[in-house]
């Protein structure tokens, strides 16, 4: 298992290790740095198309911009690409999370946008030891809470995401769909035990 963490007792670094599992004990191998400035809010997701993991993570070191990285596990370490930004321009305040698409092969992001308070995802390519992006997707452009999850169907095909609304915490949801490196989503409101 790979594991990523902020690093507290190394100036919040965004810092992976990883661990091997027998019987009901993990061993871990030594941690590497991927981010040497204070990485918040990480998700994770495993590309098994290429046999990578990919870390996703609000860059505090760089304007706060939403920010991946691909690592490359070999035996009990692991070794990064170069970050890449998937947020444009735009800072990020929360990642909600990262999600292997293994219908399209591609990694899927989504992230509170701090810029315009919107809720945003992206599509990413892993190719080698770097990642390459879309153009990042608005699903929600109103004011998003801070409660969220993003999860992959392979069976449909399709991502759903869930967020709350701070106006009066409505829940919502997105049915998205990827196509090459785009991502179209049809909105969802939750009423009561309904969706």
């Amino acid at each position: 298992v790979a594991i990523a963490y902020r690093d507290g007792g190394n100036s919040d670094y965004g810092t992976a290790i990883v661990g091997t599992v027998s019987g009901t004990s993990i061993s871990f191998g030594t941690a590497t740095v991927f981010e040497s400035a204070n990485a918040l809010e990480i998700g994770g997701a495993f590309d098994s198309s290429n046999n990578k993991v990919v870390f996703a993570y609000k860059d505090a070191g760089n304007s706060n911009y939403g920010t991946a990285v691909v690592g490359t596990i070999s035996g009990t370490s692991i070794s990064f690409g170069t970050p890449v930004v998937f947020s444009g321009t735009d800072a990020v305040s929360a990642v909600i999370g990262a999600v292997f698409d293994s219908n399209a092969n591609k990694i899927v992001f989504a992230y509170n946008n701090a810029t315009d308070t919107s809720t945003d995802a992206v599509v990413g390519t892993v190719s080698g030891t770097s990642i390459s992006y879309g153009t990042p997707a608005v699903f929600n452009s109103a004011n998003t809470y801070e409660d969220h999850s993003i999860d992959h169907d392979s069976n449909a095909g399709k991502h759903v995401i869930v967020w709350s609304l701070q106006s009066g915490l409505t829940n919502k949801y997105a049915i998205g769909t990827v196509s090459g490196t785009s991502l179209s989503a049809e909105i969802k409101t939750v009423s009561g035990t309904s969706l």
